[in-house]
C-alpha cells in the first residue's frame, strides 16, 4: 500500500521539502527549496534565525502540494534531515532565548581555553577530560565550534538569557518542538552535543560536570525512528498540514545520507561529493583512529555508527574551477556566447559542459596532481594551513588537464579514505556514491577507476539526505522493519566497474599523492600559519 510522507531537508543555506511516495522503492513525488539568511558576526559568530527556518518551511510545504495531486490528509508521517551540531537555547514556551548558534560559530574561544585547553594537554585537550570524554562519549570536545562551548558562551556574556534555558535544542529537534511542542534529541543529535554515552545510550553526568553543563537543560533522548508527536493545530494551519500528523525524530545529515543512499547494512561504505566530501562505512562499535583524525559516530541505525572520514572542499573545488579555470580556452564561449545560451549545443548547464571536457582529456592529466585542501584538511592528516595545488605543471600543460585534474585529486583523496579506513576495518567492495558529483557519470568513473571499486548510483542522488529520512519514517510506519534495509527501497540505477585501462598512472599519481602534503607541510606553515 502506498503511503505519502515529507521530509524537510534543512541545510545551511536553505530547506529543500520534498514529498515521497514509499512502496516498493522511495519515488520523488514534489519538492521545493527556500533559502535563509546565516548572519556573520565579528569575533567569529555564525547564527541563523529560527524563526526563518520555519517560514521557509511553511513556504515550501504549500509549494509542494500546489505542485501536485496529492493532498495533505494523505501524508502519514514528517521528518527531518538536517544540518547538525546547531545549539537552539529555548524558554519553556519553545521560544529561542538566543538565535541559533550554527556550527560554524567560533566565538568561544574564552571558553575553550578554560574548559579544555590548559594543564597537561594531548591535542590541545586536558588530558583529565580527554580521557573520560573519549571512554564514555567516543569523542572529545575539543573544538571551538562544539556546541557545549557555545552553551557556555551564552552564560558568561548573556547570564539573563541563559536563566530563561529551559532546553538545549538541535536544529531539527528545534522545529520538532514547534511542531509538536514536545522537546526531544535523537541519539545522533545527543552524540553530536559529545555528552552522550555510547555505552549506555544516556546524558552522561559526569562529562556534563566537566565542561560545565546543566543536566537540566538536556532533553529526552529518543531513536531516529520514533514518532515524537502530531501536528499541534497551530503548526498544521501554519504549514498547511493536517493536525495530529505524525512527526517522527530524523537525523542528521552525516546519519541519514548513507541509509539514503542504501548503504546502511553492516560493513557498507558510501561516498559524497557534495561542497564537502566523505568516506563513511557502517560499523557496530565505537572506533577511533586518532592519528588519522577518523571516528565512528552515532548512526540512525540502532546499535550502529558511521566510521566516518571528511574532507572539507570536494565538491567546492569544480565551483572553484568553474568561476576561476573555466573560460575561453575550454570553449564555454562559442563565437563569445555562453553555452547556456547557445540553441547549437546540447549541454544545457555549465558542469553539463565541464564533464563533457573532463571525459575528452586523458587519465592522469599528463602528470599533473592536484590537491583538494582549499580550506585545509582534516583526515588522514589534520592542517588547516594546508592548501591546494597543481603540482608538475609543465608547458606542454593545458587548461583542460587542470580541470581533469581536479576531480582526479578529489578522488585520489576519496581513495586516501578508502585505504585509511581499510587500515581498522573492512569497507565495501561494492560502493555507493552520491551527493551532486554522482550526477556526473564521467565523475563516477574515475571515482572506479582509481579507487577500483565498483561504484553505483541512485536515483536523484542529490537529494539522498531527504531520502534517508523518508526511509527512517518507512521503520516507524512499519514499511521495513530495520533502517540497515533501507536498500530494499533504494535500489541502485547505475554502476560503473574500474577499468584496468587507466589503472598504471593512476597508481603512479596516487603514490605521488600521498606524499605532497608531508613534503610541503613546512611551506604550508611558513605561507599560511
Amino acid at each position: 500500500m502506498k503511503k505519502y510522507v515529507i521530509s524537510y531537508d534543512i541545510g545551511t543555506t536553505g530547506v529543500k521539502t520534498c514529498l515521497f511516495e514509499i512502496e516498493k522503492e522511495i519515488k520523488l513525488i514534489a519538492a521545493a527549496m527556500e533559502g535563509y539568511k546565516l548572519y556573520i558576526l565579528p569575533g567569529g559568530g555564525a547564527e541563523q534565525d529560527p524563526d526563518e527556518w520555519w517560514a521557509a518551511l511553511c513556504s515550501t510545504t504549500k509549494t509542494v502540494f500546489s505542485e501536485c495531486d496529492i493532498k495533505p490528509e494523505q501524508v502519514e508521517g514528517i521528518s527531518f534531515c538536517s544540518q547538525m551540531q546547531g545549539l537552539v537555547l529555548v524558554d519553556k514556551e519553545g521560544k529561542p532565548v538566543h538565535r541559533a548558534f550554527s556550527y560554524m560559530d567560533q566565538r568561544a574561544t574564552e571558553q575553550i581555553k578554560k574548559g579544555m585547553a590548559y594543564g597537561i594537554q594531548i591535542a590541545g585537550a586536558n588530558i583529565v577530560k580527554l580521557i573520560p570524554s573519549l571512554m564514555i562519549t567516543g569523542a572529545v570536545s575539543c573544538s571551538v565550534k562544539d556546541p557545549a562551548w557555545k552553551y557556555n558562551w551564552v552564560k558568561d556574556n548573556e547570564p539573563e538569557n541563559f536563566k530563561r534555558i529551559y532546553k538545549w535544542l538541535d536544529v531539527k529537534e528545534y522545529l520538532i518542538s514547534r511542531m509538536t511542542g514536545n522537546f526531544i534529541m535523537t541519539k545522533d543529535s545527543a552524540f553530536g552535543t559529545l555528552l552522550y554515552d555510547i555505552h549506555n545510550e544516556c546524558w552522561s553526568p559526569k562529562i556534563c560536570k566537566l565542561l560545565g553543563v546543566n543536566p537540566d537543560h538536556l532533553a529526552d533522548i529518543v531513536d531516529c525512528t520514533d514518532s515524537v508527536g502530531g501536528l499541534t493545530e497551530q503548526a498544521a494551519a501554519e504549514l498547511g498540514l493536517c493536525p495530529g500528523t505524525t512527526v517522527f525524530g530524523g537525523g542528521g545529515d552525516a546519519s541519514l545520507i548513507g541509509v539514503g543512499a542504501g548503504a546502511s547494512g553492516l560493513g557498507d561504505t558510501h561516498i559524497y561529493q557534495g561542497t564537502s566530501g566523505w568516506v563513511s562505512t557502517v560499523v557496530d562499535k565505537s572506533i577511533v583512529d586518532t592519528s588519522a583524525m577518523i571516528a565512528a559516530i552515532v548512526g540512525a541505525r540502532k546499535k550502529h555508527f558511521n566510521y566516518f572520514a571528511e574532507l572539507e572542499t570536494a565538491g567546492k573545488c569544480l565551483e572553484w574551477v568553474k568561476d576561476h579555470l573555466a573560460l575561453d580556452e575550454i570553449g564555454i564561449y562559442l563565437e563569445k556566447k555562453h553555452v547556456a545560451e547557445s540553441q547549437e549545443t546540447v549541454y544545457t548547464s555549465l558542469y553539463d559542459y565541464l564533464s563533457k571536457v573532463i571525459a575528452e582529456t586523458p587519465a592522469g592529466c599528463g602528470g599533473v596532481v592536484f590537491t583538494p585542501w582549499l580550506h585545509g584538511n582534516r583526515c588522514p592528516f589534520e592542517d588547516p594551513n594546508s592548501r591546494g595545488m597543481f603540482f608538475n605543471i609543465s608547458l606542454d600543460t593545458g587548461k583542460t588537464q587542470l580541470i581533469r585534474s581536479v576531480v582526479e585529486g578529489v578522488c585520489f583523496h576519496m581513495r586516501w579514505f578508502i585505504e585509511t579506513q581499510d587500515k581498522k576495518i573492512k569497507t565495501s567492495s561494492v560502493i555507493r556514491f552520491v551527493g551532486g558529483g554522482a550526477l556526473s557519470d564521467v565523475t563516477c568513473q574515475i571515482l572506479a577507476d582509481i579507487t577500483g571499486r565498483t561504484i553505483e548510483t541512485v536515483d536523484s542522488p542529490q537529494n539522498v539526505g531527504a531520502v534517508g529520512a523518508a526511509v527512517v519514517m518507512a521503520v516507524g510506519l512499519g514499511v521495513i522493519d530495520d533502517v540497515g534495509k533501507a536498500n530494499e527501497l533504494v535500489p541502485a540505477k547505475k554502476t560503473f566497474t574500474p577499468s584496468d585501462e587507466n589503472k598504471a598512472v593512476y597508481d603512479r599519481n596516487f603514490e605521488v599523492y600521498k606524499t605532497l602534503y608531508a613534503n610541503n607541510k613546512k611551506a604550508f606553515n611558513a605561507l599560511n600559519g
